[in-house]
């Protein structure tokens, strides 16, 4: 192709994300033409629903490299998908149509080595089944990529957890030495690459004060050896306890902060920043971000969803 497309996978149909992909095509001048995949019939019922107006192009997967693209219309591939009305209840439903939709996203990266990709957001109950942990681990199993990391981006400070959407029961037993050197790696080539920077990264133990009072401290035995060894090559310091890290002090002195397990860091990420935020999946060969919000079934057809985190994606992909 002799232009860059942004390639986009809806998702979960009965979630909020074309609501705000409509409003960021509404008011929002985006360079890299976007290519949706989702259903024609969905669209136009949400559309409708939701009084927008745009003309859609339907595009055929097979000869994409032919179409000159801008983004007046909405550029669609069509993928089948049969709903009663613009939004329902999420359930197994939608499964085969998500299924479908990624699997021709896939196709469609590898044959035209496109490198900008966005989902849209899934049911982890629903579509994963307890089969994966997140849709990041997904999408890394369908590339076979094993090394992978969660990066949560904000220019001004980003987070990654070194285990993602596992039961807290289960967190000790995923640290390991290796994978904290793997996820440190991981965002250190990123930030060289992407912004000719060395990020300063600030490691959190998983106890509380970075103590324990079992027989066995992982702050000790992991995380402190872990992190000596990570400073020959990286700038990185800790372990910090995560109850004081995030104060405006401490936190203006980073670039990143890594944590233990999930909410450690996505909690105050979100307290601080809101939407303006985007979930980034390193170590995959393309650059995959999804917005960071969930299907928010609570608040479909209501027309009242923030398009922030959206609009950065589509923002960070537009400038690299």
């Amino acid at each position: 192709m002799n232009y860059s497309p942004i390639l986009i996978v809806a998702g979960e149909p009965n979630s909020i994300f074309l609501e705000i992909f409509f409003k960021v095509l509404k008011k929002n001048k985006i360079l890299d033409p976007i290519i949706l995949i989702s259903s024609n019939k969905l669209l136009n019922m949400q559309m409708k629903k939701l009084k927008f107006k745009k003309k859609i192009k339907l595009l055929n997967p097979l000869t994409l490299d032919k179409y000159k693209l801008d983004n007046k219309s909405i550029n669609l591939i069509n993928v089948e998908y049969n709903p009663n009305k613009a939004f329902e209840k999420i359930s197994t439903k939608s499964n085969t149509f998500i299924e479908n939709s990624f699997n021709l996203a896939f196709k469609i990266i590898k044959k035209y080595k496109i490198h900008k990709f966005i989902n849209g957001p899934i049911s982890k109950k629903d579509f994963l089944n307890k089969k994966f942990l997140g849709i990041t681990e997904y999408i890394s199993n369908k590339f076979k990529t094993k090394n992978t990391c969660m990066l949560i981006y904000n220019k001004d400070l980003s987070v990654c957890p070194i285990t993602t959407h596992l039961p807290l029961k289960l967190v000790t037993k995923q640290i390991n030495k290796k994978i904290i050197y793997d996820k440190v790696s991981l965002i250190s080539n990123f930030y060289k690459r992407k912004f000719r920077l060395k990020p300063k990264i600030a490691i959190l133990g998983l106890n509380p004060h970075c103590e324990s009072v079992h027989r066995y401290n992982e702050d000790e035995k992991i995380i402190k050896p872990s992190i000596k060894y990570l400073k020959n090559k990286h700038s990185v310091s800790g372990p910090y306890s995560a109850d004081t890290i995030f104060l405006k002090k401490n936190r203006k002195e980073f670039d990143v902060i890594i944590g233990m397990y999930h909410d450690q860091v996505l909690t105050p990420l979100k307290t601080l920043y809101e939407y303006d935020a985007i979930n980034i999946t390193l170590g995959l060969p393309f650059i995959r971000i999804s917005p960071d919000h969930g299907p928010n079934e609570k608040m479909l057809g209501k027309n009242k969803s923030s398009p922030t985190s959206l609009l950065k994606a589509i923002e960070f992909l537009d400038k690299n």
